[in-house]
């Protein structure tokens, strides 16, 4: 639903990426992704920096292009900030749906090379159409799964993105999902397994929210520390019976939480045009005080961001985009091109 009902509106279209870095994935989920791809009006996509959205669990690129009830969707928003004087960019709502109900956007034998596919196969096929994008012009942002997402992009891969903005990403596994683990176990029990879980799950009509977030760390187990040898890759950190953790499946969990990667990829943030972090100051997940964690050590490391907490807690905060996409299209949009009022000459 749009704001602005005379503005110019820009164009969406959809491309498709025949992936090999998403084939033989253990959730038997499907390698071929489409791509909505933004541009804005007046413009066929050359020369403009590039900007990949990446969504929460249980979203798609697609859910942040459709029509949406009481608010705007994000080409509505996108059309708003730029006719007010943010620079043009393009931006891309890749499909990165699974079996699992979500993505954390990282390398998993289980999920499917997905840092390959985002980094790699996508950028490929969005630049060499659009003519958007490359080197220096490239933009990562996100929410919760998608904020982490960002986030790990920006660690790992500083030589692909310039910039990245995490909303309410996900940040503190101790608090995060440590607590979740007991529910998880109880849920299992009853189902007799994970097996057995799944084929419930993917068999009814209307999963309870309860058996949504228990999928969603499934996902995780499959994203972090996946097995080969075990149904749909899944293994667990934690004894079935007693729900103690192992140490060293937990440590494999450990090592994915954005409070060890940044102590490891300080010099790949320090290279940012641009790091945005941000959190509501109620997130009913815990994410706010793994937030401030990551804030302390980024400023004791010495790494240029921004760091805002707002008063709300973890849902429906899309609002937050105004922030963020005007200082990502900023930061990648060179100054020569950029005139007093932010809009691009």
């Amino acid at each position: 639903m749009r704001k602005d009902r005379q503005g110019a509106r820009g164009q969406v279209h959809t491309i498709t990426v025949d992936s090999v870095a998403l084939r033989d994935n253990l959730l038997g989920d499907p390698a071929v992704r489409d791509v909505a791809v933004y541009v804005p009006a007046g413009h066929d996509g050359a020369g403009l920096p590039l900007l990949v959205d990446l969504v929460g669990f249980t979203g798609s690129g697609f859910s942040h292009v459709a029509w949406r009830n009481f608010g705007e969707n994000v080409p509505e928003r996108l059309d708003r900030l730029i006719a007010a004087g943010m620079p043009p960019v393009v931006v891309a709502f890749p499909d990165c749906f699974t079996r699992l109900g979500g993505n954390q956007y990282i390398d998993s034998v289980a999920m499917g090379r997905w840092e390959e596919f985002l980094c790699v196969e996508m950028l490929a096929a969005v630049e060499s159409r659009f003519g958007c994008g490359g080197g220096g012009q490239r933009g990562v942002f996100g929410k919760s799964s998608g904020g982490y997402g960002a986030l790990v992009h920006a660690m790992r891969h500083a030589d692909v993105w310039s910039a990245a903005a995490s909303h309410s990403g996900d940040v503190g596994w101790d608090l995060t999902f440590a607590s979740d683990f007991p529910r998880l176990l109880r849920s299992l029990a009853r189902h007799g397994g994970i097996e057995a879980f799944m084929t419930a799950f993917e068999a009814t009509e209307k999963p309870s929210e309860d058996d949504v977030h228990d999928l969603m760390t499934l996902a995780m187990a499959a994203s972090y520390d996946p097995d080969p040898s075990a149904f749909l890759g899944v293994r667990l950190p934690v004894d079935l019976h007693t729900c103690e953790r192992d140490p060293v499946r937990w440590a494999r969990w450990l090592a994915w939480d954005p409070l060890t990667l940044v102590e490891h990829h300080a010099d790949a943030l320090r290279s940012l045009r641009l790091l945005y972090i941000d959190c509501g100051d109620r997130d009913q997940y815990n994410l706010v005080y793994g937030s401030r964690v990551l804030h302390r050590r980024l400023d004791a490391l010495g790494v240029p961001h921004v760091y805002e907490e707002f008063p709300d807690d973890h849902t429906k905060v899309d609002y937050r985009m105004d922030v963020s996409l005007p200082l990502l299209a900023r930061a990648l949009t060179p100054a020569r091109l950029v005139d007093g009022r932010g809009r691009q000459a």
